[in-house]
């Protein structure tokens, strides 16, 4: 219902702007065209009604809408105006290349479309754990990481806290009852990470305490830590660490080679549909070359 609206929105303003003779002079603009009504008209091309499907949105005001309209079908023709004078005084030869180009952009366009689209429907997106595997034991030594890691489980809290002392040592030796407890009183913290299994960035973790900028240099592998400012108190166990050049651990790598080896399934199916079409057209005599 409301896309009629809009429509008619467009057709009263299609002959307000005939009555006042407002588009180019003319009222040939309501002259069909293999069922297309004309909007407007520059030297020998055409707007057309369908052009403006969509241009005003549901429930715009009679009065906006025509100033959209207004404002598009002259920007239209502003924009047509300029094409045809580039196509009167441009060299033919730039003409040429803008055109070769075109249909490059064309082309790529369509095809580039086409392959995702295939890609999408062949792609096998399951990376099972063994090729992964595989393919970091073939190709450690290429991944050498760019930053300090850490595996590092933390906790913050109020300086004022009670029992300072028991979630130290909990932290500390963070057996299986201390794992319990810590996560029972999770709510009394002010942070709190108790995954010491997952690496982390060096980097981020400074970034998520910046009081550890001039203590960095005590973030070594099995150190604890206990820092102090105006605002709490901060806890952290470090478990292992590895630095920059190291050869980056499977589980911090893993992402990343699902991804490669997701892009080589896609190479490797992009070349089969290349050579698969380029094989049935030739069988179909749809492809010949007529080289000597």
């Amino acid at each position: 219902m409301e896309k009629v609206k809009v429509r008619n929105t467009i057709k009263l303003y299609i002959v307000f702007l005939c009555i006042l003779g407002f588009v180019f002079n003319s009222c040939d603009i309501f002259q069909a065209e293999q069922g297309r009504t004309r909007i407007a008209r520059v030297n020998e091309s055409y707007l057309y009604l369908e052009d403006l499907e969509g241009l005003v949105l549901a429930g715009t005001s009679s009065k906006d809408s025509m100033a959209i309209i207004e404002s598009y079908i002259n920007q239209w023709a502003t924009q047509q105006l300029l094409l045809d004078q580039a196509k009167l005084n441009l060299p033919y030869n730039t003409q040429l290349r803008f055109e070769k180009m075109v249909k490059e952009y064309e082309r790529n366009l369509f095809t580039e479309a086409y392959k995702n689209t295939y890609i999408t429907t062949q792609l096998d997106s399951s990376i099972n754990k063994y090729d992964v595997q595989k393919f970091y034991k073939e190709n450690k030594e290429n991944f050498h990481l760019n930053n300090e890691l850490l595996k590092v489980r933390y906790i913050s809290l109020d300086k004022n806290f009670l029992d300072l002392d028991e979630i130290k040592t909990r932290l500390r030796n963070f057996n299986t009852e201390d794992k319990e407890e810590l996560s029972k009183r999770s709510y009394q913290f002010k942070q709190i990470n108790l995954n010491d299994s997952v690496w982390v960035k060096k980097d981020a973790l400074l970034a998520e305490f910046p009081i550890l900028k001039e203590n960095d240099k005590e973030l070594n592998k099995t150190s604890f830590i206990e820092l102090q400012d105006s605002i709490g108190v901060y806890l952290l166990k470090v478990e292992d660490r590895l630095e920059r050049n190291d050869i980056a651990p499977l589980s911090y790598i893993e992402p990343t080679i699902r991804q490669i080896l997701l892009n080589s399934q896609k190479l490797e199916l992009i070349k089969k549909l290349e050579k698969d079409i380029t094989k049935d057209a030739i069988k179909n005599k749809k492809f010949q070359t007529y080289l000597p």
